[in-house]
């Protein structure tokens, strides 16, 4: 079937089956390599992108529930060459170790400081489910208040 789908601005036609995984549309249709495949079952995070500001993962939701969204993928979240302030606090915390996970981490991220802007620990843990095998969480978490802080601090 033919889609039309938003991605990160952007209109793009696909002609995949209705039950295509958006993971493997967004990777092998449309060269979004940010998004991971990790577990298969959404339980890792490493597929998450944003689905209308929601951070979803994409590894079995089909295309076909994602046609008419907001796509945005972790080469959205950068502004050109200018890093979002969460990616500058990934690299300023040092989080990624292997970084295989860490595009969908910083999905989730994003998507938690949009709708709780402090961010406690406990919101983390109940908002940020993605799994990091290298277990960087205390850096992940550091990150995250770091730039709740200096967003706190801006708006003051």
């Amino acid at each position: 079937m033919q889609y039309t789908l938003k991605v990160n601005g952007k209109h793009h036609s696909v002609d995949v089956e209705n039950d295509t995984p958006l993971l493997w549309v967004l990777r092998d249709e449309l060269g979004f390599k940010g998004v991971k495949f990790g577990c298969g079952v959404a339980a890792c995070g490493a597929c998450t992108v944003h689905l209308d500001g929601v951070a979803s993962r994409t590894c079995v939701l089909p295309v076909e529930d994602a046609a008419g969204l907001e796509i945005t993928t972790i080469e959205g979240v950068a502004d050109g060459e200018t890093l979002s302030d969460i990616q500058t606090a990934w690299i300023d915390h040092q989080v990624p170790q292997c970084g295989y996970c860490q595009s969908g981490m910083i999905m989730a991220v994003t998507a938690l400081l949009e709708e709780i802007p402090n961010p406690s620990d406990d919101d983390i843990d109940a908002s940020i489910t993605n799994i990091c095998r290298c277990g960087s969480y205390h850096r992940i978490r550091k990150a995250i208040h770091s730039v709740a802080e200096a967003r706190e601090k801006a708006n003051v």
